[in-house]
């Protein structure tokens, strides 16, 4: 006969007693957690969790002082008891665990269940509201291409605040997921914009924020998209290994589709291509175009628009990072396929179109092809203000220290275009990031 676990303190012995698993109670944590956070209005409650080792520290016996909050409400609403008396020796309880019930007990609590579920019952939205928030925000990310970065970071402002307005006013729990997804997807377009107009410190917090809306309702493709926005704002910081890092925690997300897949993947080898690793490079390119699945998810292919990961976007992105390699004939072919795949867009006057342009000019440049550069750089400099967002900026900026080598300094058009890209980038919306190294440099 197995011999019965010794209990190591009072918190042990109420796991114990209800046969709880990590992976149960870590459930109820959550899920205490969630409850705390909607009636007292504080996110550090409903984003809660409890790691295994943690775990077992607060059960093994060991462990004498309150965790640090928000554990202590949480642990006491789980198990009915003061946290500083749950973590007191078995044998020092107040009193029996499983203490006697009386039917005054019993009625209060019925009461108390009836009153809760009142309340939860009348706290809720219409569904055509939740509908039209939706609707809204897949607007706007299928809209962001052609709508300028301020415009559209005061959309997803202003979408996002109705977001949390509307989560205060319902507690039925699918009313609640819904609305922290479309919190979590308008706080990645706010990164996008941010990042857009050349504010990366908060581009990254968005990014974060979006990341811990998808943990509170347990999305995978949101917590992926939201970590390869992460990844790739780590590399345009010049932090490619941190950029690495961030795409195997999106990885590990489930229920990501080919498209989800195809963009982390794009995103890894730019990373890779910044710490010089050409081969690791090539194999993540060849990922991206290749996914290893089929699957379709809710994010990246049913909304689509910004969080979509279309060819001709995959194609652009592999151009930049062939760049990174001072590889210009791979780099050309890759930004001459994005070019043609844009071209039958009727949306084509668009930043994405003229960055990928930059960098034709700027792979015929590095074979040396001043004139081919020129000619593709025109339609650059028609592109209007607002429209000038840092990745054009910036890329158009390096290509005009290229133009500084020695073998190009005399020439008469190296000089006109020279001066053409100071008038662009000190007329444009977002500049050049000081002290900073761009992610299109190696």
């Amino acid at each position: 006969m197995a011999q019965l676990e010794e209990p190591r303190n009072v918190l042990h012995a109420l796991v114990l007693a209800r046969s709880l698993t990590y992976a149960e109670g870590a459930r109820e944590y959550r899920r205490n957690g969630r409850q705390l956070g909607d009636e007292l209005g504080d996110d550090s409650y409903r984003t809660a969790d409890v790691s295994e080792p943690t775990w077992r520290r607060w059960t093994s016996g060991q462990q004498r002082r309150p965790p640090n909050p928000p554990a202590p409400r949480i642990l006491e609403r789980m198990f009915g008891r003061p946290v500083v008396e749950l973590l007191r020796p078995a044998c020092q309880a107040s009193a029996d665990l499983q203490p006697a019930l009386n039917e005054s007990d019993i009625a209060m609590t019925a009461r108390d269940a009836a009153a809760h579920a009142g309340h939860a019952a009348s706290a809720h939205l219409p569904e055509m509201t939740l509908d039209q928030v939706e609707d809204d925000v897949r607007a706007l990310a299928v809209a962001y291409e052609t709508t300028d970065p301020v415009a559209a970071f005061r959309r997803a402002e202003d979408l996002l605040l109705d977001v949390q307005d509307k989560l205060e006013r319902t507690q039925r729990p699918r009313q609640q997921e819904r609305l922290y997804l479309s919190a979590g997807m308008a706080s990645g377009l706010l990164s996008v914009a941010s990042f857009d107009l050349a504010m990366l410190g908060p581009a990254v917090q968005f990014a974060r924020t979006s990341a811990m809306y998808g943990q509170t309702i347990e999305h995978g493709p949101l917590q992926a998209y939201a970590h390869g926005a992460l990844a790739y704002l780590a590399y345009w910081c010049s932090r490619p290994t941190a950029a690495l890092r961030n795409i195997n925690i999106a990885r590990g997300f489930s229920g990501v589709g080919a498209v989800g897949q195809a963009r982390l993947a794009a995103i890894e080898a730019r990373a890779l291509a910044h710490l010089g690793r050409p081969q690791d490079t090539e194999h993540a390119i060849r990922a991206a175009l290749a996914p290893a699945t089929d699957l379709r998810d809710d994010l990246h292919d049913d909304v689509g628009g910004e969080f979509a990961f279309a060819p001709a976007r995959a194609a652009m992105s592999h151009a930049t990072t062939y760049l990174v390699l001072g590889d210009a004939g791979q780099a050309e072919s890759s930004a001459k396929h994005a070019l043609q795949l844009l071209d039958g867009d009727p949306q084509a006057d668009r930043p994405v179109q003229m960055q990928v342009t930059v960098d034709l000019a700027r792979a015929r440049l590095m074979h040396g092809e001043l004139d081919g550069a020129g000619e593709a750089l025109a339609p650059v400099f028609a592109t209007a203000v607002e429209w000038r967002t840092i990745g054009l900026v910036d890329r158009i900026a390096r290509l005009r220290a290229q133009l500084a080598r020695p073998e190009l300094v005399s020439a008469p058009m190296a000089s006109s275009l020279a001066e053409q890209i100071e008038d662009f980038v000190a007329r444009a919306a977002a500049r050049p990031l000081p002290g900073s190294r761009l992610a299109i440099e190696g």
